[in-house]
């Protein structure tokens, strides 16, 4: 089993429906509850993490359908391997919010452990831990300077940890306005340098439109049928960089052409 923590804010947390998430079969993925009931592994359906709230660390009250499902879905028919996810988002969160000694990566840490620890008692074989990241619209405004340093520092924490690698699932745009694009251009940048973060989704970004019915909540969140796709995309791309070592090339919505990073 490959063991993954879903972390960041809403748009990972999840603000679709869970009824129109696609169903994953038995067997191909599970949700590790591992503050609710840290004793078994549950099938994998959505909404994806709702009751996992802990008063001293991430509590998200309100998540009503994710993209965890289509990403399960899409990387076990590539790697004939199940993902066990662990849920560990809070919307609105910042990056300073995420930082090591805080309480919302404290918790998602202890998650993680509790998440190994329950695996390797019960004789499972954890095949790789690695980490789906997609945060990034409340920091819209933080300058490049600030908020690379933390991502960095977030990053590295989970790395010294066991966390192999972050896969990054990059922020759309706020539709109708251009609030997010110097975020958008940060987390792209970063991605191609940096050597611990995959870039595995930019459909975000091609959402905006009226026509495609993709996004809500004031052009700030996405649809279910949006959550899909973009998990459906980035489960293809862990899986290849998963399998193959090599990074992902992605059609890139916003910025009309080809993105690749010549990073191992």
């Amino acid at each position: 089993m490959d063991l993954v923590l879903f972390m960041g804010q809403s748009n990972i947390a999840g603000r679709g429906v869970a009824e129109d998430a696609p169903r994953v079969a038995e067997g191909h993925g599970y949700e590790f509850r591992a503050v609710t009931d840290p004793s078994k592994l549950y099938p994998m359906t959505e909404p994806f993490g709702v009751a996992e709230n802990k008063e001293d660390g991430i509590t998200e009250t309100i998540k009503t359908g994710s993209l965890v499902s289509a990403f399960i879905n899409e990387y076990y028919l590539i790697t004939q391997v199940p993902i066990v996810a662990v849920s560990a988002s809070k919307g609105g969160s910042s990056i300073d919010e995420w930082q090591p000694g805080t309480p919302y990566l404290n918790d998602a840490i202890e998650r993680l452990h509790t998440a190994e620890e329950w695996l390797g008692s019960h004789g499972y074989e954890i095949r790789r831990v690695f980490m789906v990241w997609c945060q990034g619209e409340t920091d819209a405004l933080m300058p490049e300077s600030d908020y690379v340093p933390k991502l960095t520092n977030m990053i590295e924490e989970m790395l010294a940890l066991g966390v192999e690698r972050c896969y990054m699932i990059r922020i759309g745009n706020k539709e109708g306005t251009d609030l997010y694009k110097s975020m958008i251009q940060i987390q792209t940048e970063f991605c191609k340098t940096y050597p611990h973060a995959t870039l595995v989704s930019t459909l975000y970004a091609g959402m905006t439109s009226d026509k495609l019915n993709l996004m809500k909540d004031d052009g700030i969140h996405y649809t279910q049928e949006g959550y899909n796709q973009v998990g459906v995309e980035a489960g293809r791309n862990v899986a290849f960089h998963v399998q193959n070592r090599k990074e992902p090339y992605l059609y890139d919505p916003e910025y009309e052409g080809v993105y690749f990073s010549c990073k191992c």
